[in-house]
Protein backbone atom coordinates (compact mmCIF):
# COMPACT_ATOMS: atom_id res chain seq x y z
CA UNK A 1 0.00 0.00 0.00
CA UNK A 2 2.64 2.35 0.74
CA UNK A 3 4.42 1.86 -2.46
CA UNK A 4 1.32 2.54 -4.56
CA UNK A 5 1.24 5.40 -2.34
CA UNK A 6 4.43 6.32 -3.12
CA UNK A 7 4.06 5.85 -6.30
CA UNK A 8 0.98 7.69 -6.81
CA UNK A 9 2.90 10.37 -5.57
CA UNK A 10 6.11 10.44 -7.92
CA UNK A 11 3.48 10.50 -10.64
CA UNK A 12 1.54 13.29 -9.25
CA UNK A 13 4.71 14.77 -9.02
CA UNK A 14 5.92 14.35 -12.52
CA UNK A 15 2.80 15.56 -14.19
CA UNK A 16 3.18 18.71 -12.09
CA UNK A 17 6.59 19.51 -13.28
CA UNK A 18 5.35 18.88 -16.87
CA UNK A 19 2.60 21.09 -16.36
CA UNK A 20 4.46 23.57 -14.76
CA UNK A 21 7.62 22.94 -17.42
CA UNK A 22 5.20 24.69 -20.24
CA UNK A 23 3.08 27.71 -20.88
CA UNK A 24 -0.14 25.94 -20.22
CA UNK A 25 -1.99 22.47 -19.95
CA UNK A 26 -1.79 21.43 -23.52
CA UNK A 27 -5.13 20.16 -24.91
CA UNK A 28 -7.14 17.77 -23.72
CA UNK A 29 -10.35 17.37 -21.37
CA UNK A 30 -8.34 19.14 -18.68
CA UNK A 31 -7.70 22.01 -20.78
CA UNK A 32 -10.88 22.14 -22.25
CA UNK A 33 -12.31 22.32 -18.45
CA UNK A 34 -10.17 24.02 -16.63
CA UNK A 35 -9.56 27.06 -19.88
CA UNK A 36 -8.81 30.55 -18.77
CA UNK A 37 -7.86 30.06 -15.42
CA UNK A 38 -4.47 30.43 -14.12
CA UNK A 39 -1.85 29.65 -11.38
CA UNK A 40 -0.72 25.87 -10.29
CA UNK A 41 -3.82 24.39 -9.32
CA UNK A 42 -5.62 24.55 -12.52
CA UNK A 43 -2.79 23.38 -14.39
CA UNK A 44 -1.95 20.69 -12.50
CA UNK A 45 -5.70 19.54 -12.18
CA UNK A 46 -5.76 20.31 -16.29
CA UNK A 47 -3.00 17.89 -16.85
CA UNK A 48 -3.73 15.27 -13.99
CA UNK A 49 -7.05 15.48 -15.96
CA UNK A 50 -5.46 14.44 -19.35
CA UNK A 51 -3.42 11.83 -17.77
CA UNK A 52 -6.08 10.17 -16.46
CA UNK A 53 -8.58 9.81 -19.52
CA UNK A 54 -5.10 10.04 -21.66
CA UNK A 55 -7.23 11.85 -24.28
CA UNK A 56 -4.39 14.23 -25.85
CA UNK A 57 -3.08 11.85 -27.77
CA UNK A 58 -6.21 10.91 -29.31
CA UNK A 59 -7.03 15.18 -29.71
CA UNK A 60 -3.43 15.69 -31.47
CA UNK A 61 -4.19 12.38 -33.83
CA UNK A 62 -8.33 13.46 -34.17
CA UNK A 63 -7.60 17.34 -34.19
CA UNK A 64 -10.21 17.81 -31.48
CA UNK A 65 -10.41 18.58 -27.46
CA UNK A 66 -8.52 21.58 -28.55
CA UNK A 67 -5.59 20.38 -29.80
CA UNK A 68 -4.15 22.40 -32.44
CA UNK A 69 -2.18 20.39 -35.25
CA UNK A 70 -1.70 23.61 -37.56
CA UNK A 71 0.86 25.03 -35.15
CA UNK A 72 4.61 25.11 -36.16
CA UNK A 73 5.76 21.19 -35.84
CA UNK A 74 8.48 22.00 -33.75
CA UNK A 75 6.36 23.88 -31.24
CA UNK A 76 3.46 21.27 -31.43
CA UNK A 77 6.33 18.34 -30.78
CA UNK A 78 7.39 20.00 -28.56
CA UNK A 79 3.91 20.94 -26.57
CA UNK A 80 3.24 16.94 -26.58
CA UNK A 81 6.23 16.11 -25.01
CA UNK A 82 5.83 18.52 -22.48
CA UNK A 83 2.52 17.11 -21.62
CA UNK A 84 3.15 13.15 -22.99
CA UNK A 85 7.25 12.64 -21.56
CA UNK A 86 6.74 9.46 -20.08
CA UNK A 87 4.20 8.07 -22.65
CA UNK A 88 6.78 8.90 -25.56
CA UNK A 89 10.06 7.79 -23.34
CA UNK A 90 7.80 4.50 -22.79
CA UNK A 91 7.44 4.10 -26.28
CA UNK A 92 10.47 5.24 -27.84
CA UNK A 93 12.63 2.61 -24.87
CA UNK A 94 10.51 -0.20 -26.61
CA UNK A 95 10.07 1.04 -30.05
CA UNK A 96 6.48 1.20 -30.49
CA UNK A 97 2.84 2.67 -29.54
CA UNK A 98 0.62 5.58 -29.78
CA UNK A 99 2.70 8.54 -28.18
CA UNK A 100 5.39 7.63 -30.30
CA UNK A 101 3.26 7.02 -33.55
CA UNK A 102 1.87 10.73 -32.40
CA UNK A 103 5.48 12.25 -32.14
CA UNK A 104 6.45 10.60 -35.56
CA UNK A 105 2.65 12.65 -37.08
CA UNK A 106 3.56 16.04 -35.47
CA UNK A 107 7.27 15.51 -36.45
CA UNK A 108 5.71 15.19 -40.06
CA UNK A 109 7.60 12.06 -40.55
CA UNK A 110 5.62 10.47 -43.29
CA UNK A 111 3.52 6.74 -42.89
CA UNK A 112 6.02 5.17 -44.78
CA UNK A 113 9.26 6.44 -42.92
CA UNK A 114 7.29 6.21 -39.50
CA UNK A 115 8.42 2.80 -38.96
CA UNK A 116 12.15 3.46 -39.35
CA UNK A 117 11.68 6.41 -37.37
CA UNK A 118 10.65 4.05 -34.49
CA UNK A 119 13.54 1.60 -34.87
CA UNK A 120 16.12 4.48 -35.42
CA UNK A 121 14.78 6.50 -32.04
CA UNK A 122 14.58 2.78 -30.07
CA UNK A 123 18.32 1.64 -31.21
CA UNK A 124 19.30 5.78 -30.14
CA UNK A 125 16.70 6.21 -26.33
CA UNK A 126 19.80 6.34 -24.59
CA UNK A 127 21.25 9.27 -26.82
CA UNK A 128 17.64 10.88 -26.77
CA UNK A 129 16.37 10.23 -23.50
CA UNK A 130 20.35 11.02 -22.20
CA UNK A 131 18.73 11.36 -18.59
CA UNK A 132 15.92 11.09 -16.52
CA UNK A 133 15.13 15.10 -15.82
CA UNK A 134 15.68 15.77 -19.67
CA UNK A 135 13.67 18.51 -21.09
CA UNK A 136 11.18 18.30 -24.36
CA UNK A 137 13.31 20.78 -25.87
CA UNK A 138 16.42 18.16 -25.06
CA UNK A 139 14.53 15.50 -26.75
CA UNK A 140 13.94 17.27 -29.64
CA UNK A 141 17.05 18.39 -30.25
CA UNK A 142 18.99 14.91 -29.71
CA UNK A 143 15.69 13.64 -31.46
CA UNK A 144 16.90 15.92 -34.90
CA UNK A 145 20.73 15.45 -34.18
CA UNK A 146 19.70 11.45 -34.52
CA UNK A 147 17.40 12.22 -37.54
CA UNK A 148 20.55 14.32 -39.10
CA UNK A 149 22.84 11.53 -38.90
CA UNK A 150 20.10 9.28 -40.62
CA UNK A 151 19.83 8.92 -44.82
CA UNK A 152 16.23 8.67 -44.25
CA UNK A 153 15.28 10.69 -41.66
CA UNK A 154 17.40 13.50 -42.61
CA UNK A 155 14.85 15.42 -44.63
CA UNK A 156 12.46 15.83 -41.08
CA UNK A 157 14.95 17.01 -39.07
CA UNK A 158 15.07 20.86 -38.73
Amino acid sequence: MKKTILAMTILAGSSTAFAANDNGSGCGVGAMIFEGQSGVAPHVLAATTNGTFGNQTFGMTSGTLGCEVDQPISVAAADFLDNNMDKVARDMATGTGEALDTLANLMGISAEDSSHFKTVSHAQFATIFSSDSVHSSDVISALNQVMKQDEMLAKYAS
